[in-house]
């Protein structure tokens, strides 16, 4: 992007410039009442998105701090919990809270938070202002109760450099809350095994380890947290063309990407990535200082219901689970893939058996376009996306239960540049949808999860005066849609949200800092609605203020 610009800048050369990119202009505080800022100065609100906090249950909870510690190095951050003598369990729900400072001039910083060896955060920090920020993250981590029973090591790694240039320490502060069941607030539906592959390594891109489902499995969900991330292409894959463009990320297989999971070397899952975008991204941190991008603090995990091939696998030895990037360019890196395994059993059962009935995965379709138009522009156009299908059973203590997976994955990516790579620009959408019907004792039960997500965003150099001021242009889609039958225990659920961010920031490159004349202004507005309720919350800033902070529904 960008990349035959004079003087010669990439935009993942822009995004690492950028990020000491502050001006030193003061501002008036337009959030207080006070006329908005003209420009960014040194100093602006704290990061915060429109999205909900977990809800709680109204039980009895208690807290334990897991970790207090700064980040100024590329070790891991040792911590311990153990489950507190008041809540002794079982739960209802169990939220990880994290709250983060930082001040100076720092990089945006990619962290894990591990509990016994399992990642049960990913995060990405914001880039601070010279008088300090601070930020608050937060999560659901009930679907780990079971690895929270006993006492377990904590670790964190939050990479970070510290030198004259670099001054931002990150301090982090992490904490577990539980909460504990009654007769309103049943017990979280955990499962009864959480494991991280054993043997992990690296065969080429993929991540492959070995693991063994208990042999009285009745239901098998597959995790991971997958990333393109830490510079180079990759962390911006949806940039890339095929060789014959001559662009400066070159991908001889084009932009689809897809993250799946192989069991002894079958393909059993497919999923569409998420496209995240850190602070520092796009060659523009000024468009996410106050306001990130969806999902940025908070990095969701892919999720696969693996329970058909519970048959396969359920004879109590070690089989091969392998992560992968598929359509990956050849010899790349760039990925971090952080899985987990989670197994429900049968208390009344020694082994469930089983067997795997169909499977069908249909040829993935994948294919770039590139094309050289008339006016002088250049795009790829790239769709892909195929099906999977499968169905199995097994056989537990209440009788035979089928479950039948059918997901479908797609992607439409129209990338354009200019000559020079002046404009560059994407405008992606990634569909995900998963289907998984249960057939067994009581009701049959049938859940959807269709997710719709992707962006529409532009890059471009444009003369200011004597300097040269890039400007970055951003819309994001963050769409889901679930649907779930009662059956089974299960309750009925139509729920829908739609997360919107859209936003627009400029400053002057290769000036001094007071000439840089940063500006920008963003808006996010998060809707759910549905069975589980109604939530609409919109917040919008301007150079660095929030001036809307506005709920229609659902305020805590």
């Amino acid at each position: 992007m960008l990349s035959r610009l004079a003087p010669r800048l990439s935009a993942i050369a822009l995004g690492l410039l950028c990020l000491n990119a502050a001006p030193l202009l003061a501002t008036a505080a337009f959030a207080t009442g006070a006329p908005a800022a003209e420009e960014f100065g040194t100093d602006w609100d704290d990061p915060r998105t429109a999205d909900p906090t977990v809800a709680r249950p109204a039980t009895r909870s208690c807290t334990v701090e897991i970790l207090d510690t700064a980040f100024a190095d590329f070790e891991w951050h040792p911590g311990t919990i153990a489950p507190p003598a008041d809540c002794p369990g079982p739960w209802s729900k169990v939220v990880l809270e994290m709250d983060g400072q930082v001040k100076g001039v720092q990089f945006d910083r990619l962290g894990y938070l591990q509990i016994g060896g399992l990642t049960v955060l990913s995060t990405s920090t914001p880039e601070p202002s010279r008088d300090g920020i601070g930020w608050h993250v937060e999560k659901d981590i009930s679907d780990y109760a079971s690895l929270l029973k006993s006492p377990q090591a904590v670790r964190m790694y939050l990479g970070n450099v510290v030198n004259q240039t670099y001054t931002g320490v990150i301090y982090v502060q992490a904490r577990v809350v539980f909460y504990n069941a009654d007769r309103r607030h049943p017990a979280v539906d955990a499962a009864d095994q959480v494991a991280p592959l054993a043997n992990e390594h690296r065969d080429g891109s993929d991540l492959i380890g070995d693991y063994t489902l208990p042999a009285n499995a009745t239901r098998w969900i597959g995790e991971v947290y997958a990333t393109g991330s830490g510079g180079g292409c990759e962390e911006f894959w949806y940039f890339t063309a095929p060789p014959e463009a001559n662009y400066s990320c070159p991908a001889q297989h084009g932009p689809y990407r897809e993250v799946q999971v192989l069991i002894d070397g079958r393909v059993a899952g497919i999923a569409m990535p998420y496209p995240h975008i850190y602070t520092g991204g796009w060659s523009n941190p000024f468009l996410w200082y106050v306001i990130p991008a969806p999902r940025a603090f908070n990095i969701e995990p892919i999720r696969y219901d693996l329970s058909p091939f519970i048959g396969l696998v359920n004879d109590g030895r070690a089989h091969e689970v392998r992560f992968r990037v598929a359509n990956l360019p050849d010899g790349a890196s760039g990925w971090t893939l952080q899985p987990n395994l989670q197994a429900w059993t049968d208390a009344r059962r020694g082994a469930t058996g089983g067997r795997l009935l169909s499977y069908e995965l249909t040829p993935l379709a994948a294919e770039s376009k590139y094309r050289a138009l008339p006016d002088g522009r250049f795009e790829v156009d790239t769709r892909g996306g195929h099906r999977l299908r499968a169905t199995g059973y097994v056989d537990t203590s209440k009788g035979r239960q089928y479950t039948t997976v059918e997901r479908i994955v797609g992607n439409t990516n129209l990338h354009g540049w200019g000559a020079e790579e002046n404009p560059d620009g994407v405008k992606g959408e990634w569909n995900d949808t998963q289907t998984v019907a249960r057939i067994g004792r009581g009701l049959p039960s049938v859940s959807t999860h269709s997710q719709r997500f992707g962006f529409d965003g532009s890059l471009s150099v444009v003369p200011s005066g004597s300097a040269q001021r890039i400007v970055t242009t951003m819309k994001i889609v963050d769409d889901a849609d679930t649907l779930q039958t009662p059956g089974q225990g299960q309750p009925a659920i139509a729920q829908s949200k739609r997360n919107r961010f859209e936003g627009q920031a400029g400053w002057n490159y290769g000036v001094p800092r007071p000439e840089r004349h940063a500006t920008g202004h963003s808006s996010q507005r998060h809707r759910s609605y549905g069975t589980q309720g109604c939530y609409d919350h919109e917040i919008a800033q301007r150079n660095g203020f929030i001036g809307t902070d506005r709920y229609r529904c659902g305020k805590p």
